[in-house]
């Protein structure tokens, strides 16, 4: 099984040009365009500009593989034949790649469950792939359905399995998560704080204030949505209406902390008129955190930030300063809270993870009471103060 467009687009696909675009945009995180190369051949997916073509001549995908081809620097057209020698042969375990599997097994990989996974794996398995083989293909299906559930695509992580009880961890295995403490957290807040040379008064406002707002347990794609419009008050406190995955937007309470980032890189904004800074956008469309010429921030561009203020931050982060996302100060915010004493539903609530539809029966979505919202518990441990 290939994945050529023909009467059926993509085997098993709903909504193709929806999945190319969040890969795209998941490649993109990666700096190294050699590694989002090995990743896309990893999951099956055109690497060259002739796999390529059929995909750009479909209208289904024509519009979404102009992005895709830049992340994975693929030339728009062949190019000039020169003496090289012959392709490699096909890998044997080409039928097996995760997008060609699902295809063949008529999966669509935005349901695909932890069932079609292991059945994945045994096929492998059964095809002798090696166990270094299985952990790296299991690895980069990670990282995507992680990023997918991030984004609000998935509900959760259909690969998020014990490689161990598998038998695919090989001996120098470690976890891909990324754990933050408290005093790491403030090491990021002073670190954004901090000018530097090459960035201005307003860049520095906007990298303390993208910090801060992660504080709340916001997602990346979350935080790129937000509009000015977003930020309002609610039973006297200062709130951001997120849209949230699923088209349901739930209120987040700022805590004192990312309120007065928030508030000062609103302000510093207001007063820059550099030309260059003014920006045009849709009235009532205005982001609430904005790049420099006034239009929103893209994921990879939060996630360059992030790494950015992470490598000046010193000893403190040093060991995580290349790996460090969005998500996982995400994950801080979940287990500081729960740690410092904060109902497992408030959680919940605070952050809308995927089962918010339970615990919105109990919670009111529409506009909790302040002193249900657990962002003042984690502010207070970044401060130093819980």
């Amino acid at each position: 099984m290939t994945l050529v467009p023909h009467a059926e687009v993509w085997p098993g696909v709903t909504d193709p040009a929806r999945l190319l675009a969040h890969i795209a945009d998941w490649l993109l995180g990666y700096a190294n365009r050699a590694t989002r190369t090995k990743y896309a051949e990893s999951l099956g997916l055109p690497v060259s500009t002739a796999d390529l073509e059929p995909w750009r001549a479909h209208p289904d995908l024509a519009a979404v593989v102009p992005a895709y081809a830049h992340a994975l620097g693929i030339p728009t057209t062949q190019p000039t034949p020169t003496r090289t020698p012959p392709p490699a042969r096909r890998g044997r375990l080409r039928h097996l790649h995760w997008l060609r599997w699902c295809a063949a097994h008529g999966v669509d990989p935005l349901r695909a469950n932890t069932t079609h996974v292991k059945e994945w794996l045994d096929d492998l398995t059964d095809q002798g792939a090696a166990k270094a083989t299985r952990d790296r293909m299991l690895g980069t299906l990670k990282a995507l359905y992680a990023h997918l559930a991030e984004a609000g695509v998935i509900a959760a992580n259909p690969a998020a399995l014990s490689r161990r009880r598998l038998n695919v961890a090989t001996d120098h295995d470690t976890t891909r998560t990324v754990t933050l403490t408290a005093d790491q957290v403030r090491a990021l807040l002073t670190a954004a704080a901090t000018p530097r040379p090459g960035r201005d008064r307003l860049g520095t406002r906007r990298a303390t204030a993208v910090v801060a707002l992660f504080t709340l347990g916001i997602r990346v794609s979350e935080l790129c949505d937000l509009t000015r419009a977003d930020l309002h008050s609610t039973r006297g406190r200062t709130a951001l209406r997120v849209p949230g995955k699923g088209d349901k937007p739930r209120i987040v309470y700022l805590s004192g902390l990312a309120n007065d980032a928030l508030n000062a890189y609103l302000h510093e904004r207001s007063t820059d008129t550099a030309p260059a800074r003014r920006g045009h956008v849709k009235a009532g469309t205005e982001p609430l955190v904005a790049t420099r010429d006034g239009t929103p921030m893209a994921r990879a561009d939060v996630w360059a930030l992030l790494r950015r203020v992470a490598a000046s931050a010193g000893p403190d982060l040093a060991d995580v300063a290349t790996r460090i996302h969005p998500h996982a100060l995400r994950h801080f915010y979940v287990t500081a809270a729960v740690e410092a004493g904060a109902e497992l539903v408030t959680v919940q609530a605070d952050v809308g993870h995927a089962s918010v539809d339970t615990t919105n029966r109990t919670y009111n979505s529409a506009a909790r009471d302040p002193g249900r919202s657990a962002v003042d518990l984690v502010a207070d441990l970044i401060r130093g103060e819980g």
